[in-house]
């Protein structure tokens, strides 16, 4: 059977935001040989995001897209879905988050990776892990509904840092000094672990160094959603310079 060129190992179609900037160079720099990532864009404005009014009206908008955005991404015939957000993923808890991957799972005729699945596979794979601290880029809003999963998974939140950025591209802006400071308010002897989610923060590579320096785990939501993707696709190739989760798991 014909193969690509690129691809022979894996196509994989990756959903974003059209604002997002981040999550496709963190996957590209994860990408093992033979594997190619294909984005296909969700259609949003860079409109403010100043109070819980606002991030709803981001929901809004992203929900109203994403079905054109993967119709748009099935056309290159990947073999699997990457979902490139995490927000939504999160959205109503554990039965949310599986309401959510049926109906993109049913749309697309294939298995997705996103974020809510890929943060609790990743943090069970460290070991006993049960009190968190958790950074977002969020307002409340999202920050409750991503409280209410890890808590529905069997977690408990002991800290929750919402950077609330000001807009979806503002998300990207935030500097490695802003993210380093909310890692260490999150930390404590009391914590297990430390996970980012929101894929258009750049915390890869801080995470790994942080997860070095803390002895804990420090897990980026992008790189927990590209192992996923890799892992649940037979793709065991050690990838240095992400942290554990890639290089060990």
């Amino acid at each position: 059977m014909a193969v690509d060129a690129l691809g022979w190992r894996m196509k994989f179609g990756v959903i974003a935001p059209s604002t997002n900037t981040i999550v496709q160079p963190d996957f590209d720099d994860m990408r093992p040989r033979g594997v190619t990532n294909h984005f296909s864009r969700i259609h949003i404005p860079n409109n403010p995001l100043n109070s819980d009014a606002d991030f709803e009206q981001l929901m809004v908008n992203i929900r109203r897209e994403l079905a054109a955005a993967v119709d748009r991404v099935v056309t290159c015939e990947p073999g699997y879905i990457i979902m490139g957000m995490s927000s939504e993923t999160f959205w109503d808890g554990v039965e949310g988050s599986v309401r959510f991957r049926e109906r993109v799972e049913g749309q697309a005729g294939l298995r997705i990776s996103m974020g809510s699945d890929a943060s609790q596979e990743a943090l069970r794979r460290y070991g006993d892990i049960k009190r968190l601290g958790v950074i977002t880029p969020y307002m409340p809003v999202g920050d409750g509904n991503v409280r209410k999963f890890f808590e529905d998974a069997g977690f408990e939140v002991a800290r929750l840092k919402g950077l609330r950025c000001a807009s979806p591209i503002a998300i990207a802006e935030v500097p490695e000094s802003v993210l380093r400071a909310a890692i260490m308010e999150v930390n404590g002897d009391d914590i297990d672990a430390i996970i980012q989610v929101g894929t258009n923060l750049s915390m890869a590579r801080l995470a790994a160094s942080a997860e070095e320096f803390l002895g804990k785990p420090v897990i980026a939501i992008n790189t927990a959603t590209y192992w996923h993707a890799l892992r649940n696709n037979g793709i065991d190739d050690k990838i240095e310079g992400f942290g554990r989760l890639l290089s060990e798991f």
